[in-house]
């Protein structure tokens, strides 16, 4: 079965005896992501969002409800990675047999003590990270800032060959929810560099990938097995410091700017779940190079895209005290990505270079054409000369303390139900 096929999974007609899970605004039966939980009961273990619920997979293979995956016994706790190496025949299988579950009065009483509203329950890092790479494949994105920095010149000339990135910083990928600590780092100024926290402190509105087998250590993926290799998606907020990024970025690329602290939502959505968003892969212009032959396949080129909706909002401190909800500064859609994440995954791998399951890939800021859909305040703001104003009448060229930021996606289609990631967010502090 191809990775863009659909099955009675999709059904928008299906319905969930979870209370509150038909019609969820993001996790309908139709979705079924994959996360790591903990109560007071236990240590993490793998978990399904389900409505307002969290289903405890791990506890369901313990004790038998899934008695064909029973040898997913060692493979539910502590994390993800072992989980998501096993590739997609048991992401697909484990997917039925939920989905068989939660869609069949007859099993629930045996699951029902296996729910625990996810208000109640702690959330962890789904995967332990081993390796970040951050790519650049938002092409709005990089010819708006391209602009604000060489006017003349704004698209580097190898950008429509070859997909950039750089490798990022594990340790410092966090979950949605913790606080973003203002960084210090070497400022630009007129008369040489000054130390203090950055005065310009950024997100960037991503799309997360969850790599899954992996390959070893010399053997590429080729383009057309890459997407075996992507195990799901989250959102990804890689924060930056643009004036230590100003500062120091050449000759080799980012560094302190950038390895403060990325942020990832909890869940990860599954390619079966996206099945229904996929896409065609971003129309190149004629004047645009065709890929080379090892990012060229017929299958990534017609299906290889997502349709997903995004979204930035913003609510200052003095929103906060004042009662006043979160403002929406942005809102695009991953249509907007050059590159696909199999050109990506095709890419990183032709040198030799081994991914692990649980490695992290960012596509880059996803930033529309159009005004209002820019996925960074670098954007919004044009470098700062142009302030947003705030409902209460506060203004923002760069993220102040007190400021929480949350990104959202939305995956829809006609004749499909829609689901969603869940919020990605981060508060800053002093």
């Amino acid at each position: 079965m191809s990775w863009f096929e659909l099955d009675h999974t999709h059904d928008a007609g299906a319905r969930c005896w979870v209370e509150g899970a038909d019609g969820h605004e993001s996790f309908p039966v139709q979705n079924l992501p994959l996360g790591l939980f903990s109560d007071g009961d236990s240590g993490p273990r793998v978990g399904v969002a389900i409505g307002g619920f969290v289903l405890d997979v791990a506890g369901l293979v313990d004790t038998g409800l899934l008695p064909d995956l029973d040898y997913l016994t060692y493979m539910v706790h502590e994390r993800l990675n072992e989980l998501l190496a096993l590739g997609s025949l048991t992401r697909r299988a484990l997917r039925h047999s939920l989905f068989a579950l939660l869609t069949d009065r007859r099993h629930e009483a045996a699951v029902t003590p296996f729910l625990s509203p996810v208000v109640e329950v702690d959330l962890h890092l789904p995967c332990e990270v081993g390796d970040y790479t951050d790519f650049y494949a938002g092409i709005h994105h990089a010819t708006k800032v391209g602009k604000l920095f060489r006017p003349d010149n704004p698209l580097l000339p190898n950008y429509r060959h070859v997909p950039i990135g750089y490798h990022g910083r594990a340790s410092s990928v966090v979950l949605s929810g913790t606080p973003v600590k203002r960084p210090m780092g070497q400022l630009p100024g007129a008369d040489g560099p000054r130390f203090g926290p950055t005065e310009r402190l950024d997100l960037e509105l991503e799309l997360g990938v969850w790599i899954g087998p992996g390959n070893s250590l010399g053997c590429p993926v080729p383009i057309a097995e890459a997407a075996e290799h992507v195990a799901g998606f989250c959102l990804l907020n890689d924060w930056s410091a643009r004036d230590v990024q100003a500062w120091e970025y050449q000759p080799l690329g980012p560094f302190l700017a950038k390895n403060f602290q990325t942020s990832v939502s909890p869940w990860i959505l599954t390619p079966e779940a996206l099945a229904p968003f996929r896409g065609p892969a971003f129309a190149r212009g004629a004047e645009d190079p065709a890929p080379l032959p090892y990012l060229l396949d017929a299958e990534d080129q017609a299906h290889g895209g997502l349709r997903l909706e995004l979204g930035v909002w913003l609510q200052t401190r003095a929103m906060r005290e004042a009662g006043i909800p979160e403002t929406r500064l942005s809102a695009g859609g991953t249509d907007a990505l050059y590159w696909t994440v199999q050109q990506m995954v095709a890419h990183h791998t032709v040198g030799g270079c081994n991914l692990m399951p649980g490695d992290l890939f960012g596509t880059g800021t996803v930033s529309g054409e159009a005004a209002g859909t820019e996925g960074s305040l670098l954007e919004l703001t044009e470098g700062g000369k142009r302030p947003l104003a705030l409902p209460n009448g506060e203004t923002r060229t760069f993220l102040q303390d007190g400021d929480r930021l949350r990104i959202s996606a939305t995956a829809r289609r006609e004749g499909f139900a829609a689901i969603g990631f869940g919020d990605c967010v981060g508060e800053i502090i002093a």
